[in-house]
């Protein structure tokens, strides 16, 4: 059962407007580059399912983060259909990220109160997203559908819309100031936020630097 509900998952998201984007096979991996997003000021985190026995590293690294990173809250991401969100959600997950929109992952998710964050990419799949009880849509790939202009264009009709892109978002102000300023209400990170040298080497003190300048950038643009 999740720690948090989803009301509390859709405004953490809005108030830190950035959530990390990982998955490693290693558990101890996990730990680390979660506790460095700990220690950056991150408090929403999608682990990705991907990989074999993928279930099996997040209950382990969920029943960590209870203890260690009691403020985290821990979802995950690339799910594509309903088995697999129930699947997680027994394993405690606080939210469930597709890159698809399939209607019966809403059932699976609004049933346990579980937010619940589609892949869109159309104003037409957003809208419908919503129908179905999505308060935050993803967009995806982001920069494939359309960037920044693609969220104001969808903005523009639907101001109500809270929207999430990811792919192609990466921690430098020249990038995440057009997502904010066409208001977007968090942003997705992956690959970017995670130099491969730092998770290889173990550098975990500069990769929580890292991320901490990325939150601090996020906020500046947000507020302006």
């Amino acid at each position: 059962m999740s720690r948090f509900t989803r009301i509390q998952v859709a405004l953490k998201m809005a108030e830190t407007g950035m959530v990390p984007v990982f998955y490693n096979a290693d558990l101890a991996t996990c730990k680390n580059v979660l506790k460095a997003c700990y220690d950056g000021g991150v408090r929403v985190f999608e682990f990705t399912n991907r990989g074999d026995f993928a279930h099996e590293t997040f209950g382990e690294l969920n029943k960590w983060a209870a203890k260690e990173t009691p403020e985290m809250m821990l979802g995950v991401g690339s799910v594509v259909d309903a088995g697999t969100a129930s699947l997680y959600i027994q394993l405690g997950a606080s939210f469930i990220v597709s890159p698809v929109l399939k209607p019966d992952m809403a059932k699976v998710c609004n049933s346990r109160k579980i937010l619940w964050s589609p892949g869109c990419g159309s104003l037409s799949e957003i809208n419908y997203a919503e129908e179905l009880g999505a308060e935050v849509v993803k967009i995806f790939p982001a920069t494939q559908v359309g960037g920044p202009e693609f969220v104001k264009a969808v903005k523009g009709p639907c101001p109500w819309t809270s929207i999430m892109p990811t792919g192609g978002v990466e921690p430098t102000e020249e990038n995440l100031k057009p997502w904010f300023d066409a208001g977007v209400a968090c942003v997705g990170m992956g690959s970017k936020l995670f130099p491969t040298n730092l998770i290889k080497e173990g550098k975990w003190e500069e990769l929580a630097a890292g991320v901490r300048e990325a939150m601090a950038i996020v906020q500046r643009v947000k507020k302006k």
